[in-house]
């Protein structure tokens, strides 16, 4: 999935009317642009319709467009936690929405036409295993760059996670992890920023977190690499804030049906029976969603694993909630899983 550079919808003050036309006529549908000094703070927006004003007010196409623009235009302000607010502008059908830092510069532009929110959340990508049960074909390719379809697993997976507007993120990386950075590099192209965070050792499915000490938003969204999934993102996240948790882990609904009348004893006795009975269970689905906060319980360079920190969560008196997940998931560990996933991968809508 390739993001549009967020520049073409901006413009610097002192540029004429008939510049501003032509840019807004080479964004066709999406035309509006945004005007910034020469910081790129922003000063107004510009649409058709307000240079159709303007000319009907008896500006001129050499005047400057900053005497027809809007200047308190709608943005989001980057690392802001309501996510009702940008819920509300997609409702109210505001498409193109500017990103703002903290002193008013636009850092990235939106566009509701092209992805379905804008979560304020990090994301950390877990790519550093071996995949040693899909060898031969990850003795010379690292498992996140084998290919499901016309594209990589770990591709498939940041896609999904940019439709949802999340644009900062960390891989952890070891195994032929230079591969993957050289694959994704600093991630300008999917107009997101990519660092990555090598082990040296193994660090387990939540260790290497520890590294990462520049986190942007308040929470934090940690996944495996190695997942097939069409996870609505801001569903999870949503309900992450209803159930007010600090730890939710997306998890897999798993039913063992039982082809016989199933007792339940008593001291030799029985005091009830259930006849052919379904059970459901929930199994780890490798994506997660915390508190920030909570990420100074991962000690510091040494191996830990995601349950490790769930067991303390829980222990310490957190509230630990489980997001059953609606929709396709599939973790390729094995020959048959990655058999499927390139099967799947055909039928299963993914944005």
């Amino acid at each position: 999935m390739q993001i549009d550079n967020y520049k073409k919808h901006l413009l610097e003050k002192g540029h004429k009317i008939k510049d501003a036309l032509k840019v807004l006529d080479s964004l066709a549908k999406d035309a509006i642009i945004f005007i910034v000094d020469e910081n790129e703070k922003l000063i107004g927006s510009l649409t058709d319709g307000d240079v159709r004003r303007g000319l009907l007010k008896g500006f001129g196409v050499d005047d400057l467009v900053e005497n027809i623009i809007q200047q308190n235009p709608k943005f989001i302000r980057k690392g802001e936690r309501d996510i009702k607010k940008v819920v509300e502008f997609r409702e109210n059908n505001f498409r193109i929405i500017p990103i703002l830092d903290k002193d008013d510069r636009i850092v990235n532009v939106i566009n509701f036409r092209k992805i379905k929110s804008y979560l304020p959340v990090d994301a950390v990508i877990m790519a550093g295993g071996r995949g040693e049960r899909l060898r031969p074909l990850t003795d010379l390719v690292p498992k996140p760059l084998l290919k499901v379809g016309d594209k990589p697993i770990l591709e498939h997976n940041l896609n999904r996670l940019c439709l949802f507007g999340i644009d900062d993120f960390w891989i952890t990386v070891k195994y032929l992890g230079e591969q993957i950075e050289a694959y994704f590099g600093d991630g300008e192209e999917k107009n997101t920023i990519i660092q990555y965070i090598y082990e040296t050792e193994p660090l387990g499915t939540i260790g290497s977190v520890s590294k990462i000490k520049n986190f942007i938003h308040d929470y934090i969204l940690v996944t495996n690499s190695d997942l097939l999934t069409n996870i609505d993102y801001e569903h999870f996240f949503l309900d992450f804030i209803k159930q007010d948790a600090d730890f939710s882990v997306a998890t897999i609904p798993y039913r063992v049906d039982i082809p016989y009348a199933v007792l339940e004893t008593s001291n030799g006795h029985v005091v009830n029976f259930k006849e052919k009975p379904t059970y459901t269970y929930y199994s780890n689905g490798g994506i997660y969603l915390m508190k920030r906060e909570l990420l100074k319980l991962i000690p510091i360079e040494k191996h830990y694993n995601t349950t490790d920190l769930m067991e303390e969560l829980i222990k310490i008196g957190k509230k630990v909630v489980s997001y059953p997940l609606e929709g396709y998931w599939l973790d390729i560990g094995k020959h048959e899983d990655y058999l499927k996933a390139n099967n799947d991968i055909n039928f299963i809508k993914f944005d």
